[in-house]
């Protein structure tokens, strides 16, 4: 089994899986609005030079995502 990682783990030119959304409410609401749901491939297209936030290929579109927000999103390679 995969080890389950956090997206934000996910360097520039990788790929993953999503498995599980950990935050709730509105947050949660507008990661599953943009794709993040599970069984959803996501590419980490690259970082911003100070590292947050990061753009997320996501269902066709890129998606800037902040870290702490990226945190609760579980994925695994």
């Amino acid at each position: 089994m995969d080890t389950a990682l956090r997206l934000c783990d996910i360097a520039p030119g990788d790929s993953c899986v999503v498995r599980e959304l950990t935050t709730t409410g509105s947050m949660r609401r507008r990661l599953l609005d943009i794709g993040l749901v599970e069984n959803t491939p996501v590419y980490c297209i690259g970082k911003s030079p100070g590292g947050d936030p990061a753009a997320y290929l996501i269902c066709g579109a890129v998606i800037a995502i902040r870290a702490t927000d990226a945190a609760t999103v579980l994925v695994s390679r």
